[in-house]
């Protein structure tokens, strides 16, 4: 990419100040303390390549209290985790700074504005590079054409003058750029790609130079004015491209983070409204949303009925009727009426920024092909200069100018630009593209793992079926009433986010049940919750209190075809629950895409085999294993495997965080996983289902893509190089072939959204 000017100095120890971390920052720790550790979200200025990035991680790594550094070259982002009793955000800032590449907070649409004046920085450039390379060979067209002695000298000279003042703009504008980062790689001992094009650049106008001023001199006929414009604007004409598809392509996560209003309504107490920062609101506050706005934080209305655009945050494409009393969610958009809204969440704890922590996570993510890339980045460049050299001396003995511009057209032909962006161009492609219809990729390594995927493994209640159950029918000991089990029940669920334990706790809204006091809960994956009642005797009870499996309440296992919840104390059987469920939307239609896709399909549930099997009738699913156990689970695709089998493992992320974490693949279904810290590689949080077929034909696509570009960055090179060493390939067509190279990464990489719809 095309690195921006210098900017006015920044006061890099404003960001000292605690209360500014929270706007670019995360505390690691569960209680937020000044002094804990933090991670912090940034963007990086200057940077345009593989090598820049390594620079930026190498640099920061070593600093005192910084713990680790992630840097996206495609991206231009940066994830820094520190401590804030070892150091502040000015000491690691100040340290990038002096290597040329300034850190900025990644907030407040900050990213959008440096883009968009780095856009127009660079459509100049080429506008000015373009203007004068036309003039330029205006006045060399002659000389390409004229028999000896046509032309008089002094027009000769005329023109080569003519050409050298209109080379003066390109050089001192249009190659800024490339100057200035060529400049800070001598001085620091680094090397990025801009090194060797401006050497190149330099050896060119040097020698073109030599020869207008001293034309008998050595260098007399040595005049590539024509080509050095012609290479510049080549270059500059891929950078520009380069950075609009990027934008284009990479934007989803941008065009999330820039949904919030800065500023928004908020009610006072005599019913007027105040202007105030977004950052200043509290859970309980009471704000305006106009249409056209986006609601800054979660809530539920409480004047007003409108629809709301969900689209980049569920993939729910229409607007949704938001109507008295319905939740609203943070970076959603008011499409219709003005609505009043009481805020439930804010900051972090909202969907929307645990949605943008995961984008925030993938973007930064390196897959094995790209770590690949990075590693060779950098020697790559210095094999770049030192073969360029080598051309140079093989040529000098016999024709010096043949020398000089072989050197040139290796030092501009070889540049890794299509090699950096072969991998990450694809992948972040599809990643937006993903996010776009709801899907988070919490990780870009999986996508390569995806498209190898041959099993799919599905956990049943909350994944197959709809997360929301229902209570049917309460059978209880005889000395027990309906009321009193629903209570003692509802007691332990509400510690629970699981299906069953939020249909109980649903069942028992509206009545008037008392609330018992119960300590010491915990929930067994697999199996239920266990926890202990106060003063158990006066209820003629004894502890622990179990809710869950017959087998975990040590009881008999029903024969009933739906779900059975049972309730037992420390004497046994208190009463049971008969709950009802019923097929996602989607899924059958899923399973038939998948099952036509050549996949294994697999259930592998806690619930009882009647229930599986009842299930896996509907669906056609011969493999359907019920009253599992986790460590069962983990086993199972262990063994999957162990056979050689690539597994995609689908639960809801409640009771199944050891085989997501086992699977090659993992995906968590609905809004119940904590967003933020699901062990997955995709999150789903409105349970798309019918998006997994969609998921793995777009990684295979994803795949040979890559592999596409791959090939081609390869091709490339091995035309380019030895075409350069023989002297065979101009410095204009070495700078074209360049451009070209990016632009086709780029561009086969764009292909992965057009004409990708839902398939």
């Amino acid at each position: 990419m095309l690195a921006p000017e210098n900017h006015a100095a920044q006061d890099d120890t404003l960001f000292d100040d605690p209360l500014e971390w929270v706007l670019f920052s995360q505390a690691c720790d569960e209680e937020p303390a000044l002094e804990g550790v933090w991670q912090s979200q940034l963007m990086v200025e200057g940077m345009h390549c593989a090598a820049c990035a390594d620079t930026v991680e190498r640099t920061l790594y070593v600093l005192p209290g910084v713990q680790s550094v992630r840097v996206s070259a495609a991206t231009r982002r940066a994830s820094v985790t520190w401590s804030a009793s070892q150091t502040k955000p000015s000491s690691w800032m100040a340290a990038s700074q002096s290597r040329g590449y300034q850190l900025t907070p990644a907030y407040d649409g900050i990213e959008s504005r440096s883009l968009n004046k780095e856009s127009r920085l660079g459509l100049w450039r080429w506008l000015v590079s373009g203007f004068c390379m036309m003039q330029v060979m205006m006045y060399a067209t002659p000389s390409y054409f004229a028999k000896p002695g046509e032309i008089s000298a002094d027009i000769v000279g005329l023109l080569r003058w003519a050409s050298w003042v209109l080379c003066l703009p390109v050089i001192l504008f249009s190659c800024s750029p490339f100057f200035k980062n060529a400049f800070r790689d001598i001085r620091r001992g680094s090397v990025s790609m801009d090194l060797p094009v401006a050497i190149g650049i330099v050896i060119t106008f040097s020698i073109s130079t030599a020869a207008t001023f001293d034309s008998a001199g050595w260098w007399g006929e040595m005049v590539y004015f024509d080509s050095l414009t012609m290479f510049v604007f080549f270059l500059l004409t891929g950078r520009w491209l380069e950075l609009r598809l990027r934008e284009r392509t990479a934007g989803a996560l941008g065009q999330l983070m820039q949904r919030l209003p800065q500023r928004v309504d908020r009610l006072l107490g005599d019913g007027a409204f105040e202007q105030v920062a977004v950052r200043q609101l509290q859970v309980g506050d009471v704000i305006r949303v106009l249409p056209g706005q986006a609601f800054p934080a979660d809530g539920f209305i409480t004047l007003g009925e409108t629809f709301a655009d969900e689209a980049l945050l569920t993939g729910e494409s229409r607007p949704i009727a938001r109507l008295l009393g319905a939740p609203v969610i943070a970076g959603s958009f008011n499409t219709a009426n003005p609505v009043q809204v009481k805020i439930s969440q804010i900051g972090k704890t909202t969907r929307y920024a645990q949605i943008i922590a995961l984008m925030e996570h993938a973007a930064l993510d390196k897959p094995q092909l790209v770590l690949l890339a990075d590693r060779i980045a950098r020697p790559f460049l210095w094999g770049v200069l030192i073969t360029a050299a080598g051309a140079a001396a093989y040529w000098w003995s016999t024709d010096p100018a043949r020398g000089l511009m072989a050197a040139v057209a290796v030092l501009v032909v070889t540049c890794p630009c299509a090699l950096s962006l072969a991998t990450p161009a694809a992948m972040l492609t599809t990643a937006g593209w993903l996010a776009k219809r709801g899907v988070l990729v919490r990780r870009l390594q999986a996508l390569q793992a995806l498209a190898a995927v041959d099993t799919v493994v599905f956990d049943k209640t909350g994944t197959l079926t709809e997360p929301a159950m229902e209570l049917v029918h309460t059978e209880t000991r005889p000395d027990i009433n309906k009321n009193q089990a629903l209570r003692l029940a509802t007691a332990l669920c509400q510690n629970s986010l699981h299906p069953v334990s939020r249909a109980i706790t649903s069942a028992s809204l509206g009545q008037s049940i008392e609330k018992l006091a119960m300590r010491d809960v915990q929930e067994i994956p697999g199996y239920g919750l266990l926890g202990n009642i106060e003063n158990p005797h006066d209820l003629g009870l004894v502890n622990p209190l179990r809710l869950g499996s017959a087998q975990f309440c040590g009881l008999e296992e029903s024969q009933c075809t739906n779900q059975h919840v049972f309730l037992a104390d420390g004497n046994g059987y208190l009463a049971q629950f008969e709950l009802s469920e019923k097929l996602r939307s989607g899924t059958k239609q899923t399973i038939e895409r998948l099952t036509a896709m050549g996949l294994g399909i697999s259930i592998l549930s806690g619930d009882r085999q009647m229930a599986v099997d009842k299930l896996a009738m509907q669906l056609n699913i011969v493999d359907a294993f019920g009253a599992c156990t986790p460590s069962f689970k983990l086993a199972q695709l262990q063994s999957l495997q162990g056979a050689g089998r690539t597994v995609m493992m689908v639960g809801d992320g409640l009771n199944d965080g050891p085989v997501l974490a086992q699977a090659d693949v993992s995906v968590a279904l609905g809004a119940a996983v904590p967003l933020a810290q699901a062990q997955s590689d995709f999150v789903m949080p409105e349970g798309q289902i019918h998006m997994l077929p969609n998921m793995l034909e777009q990684a295979k696509k994803t795949m040979r893509i890559i592999k596409q570009n791959l090939w081609w960055a390869a091709l490339y090179n091995a035309i380019g190089v030895p075409m350069a060493l023989t002297g065979w390939l101009p410095a204009w067509l070495a700078g074209l072939g360049m451009a070209a190279s990016s632009l086709v990464v780029l561009g086969n990489a764009a292909r992965l959204v057009k004409g990708a719809g839902d398939y």
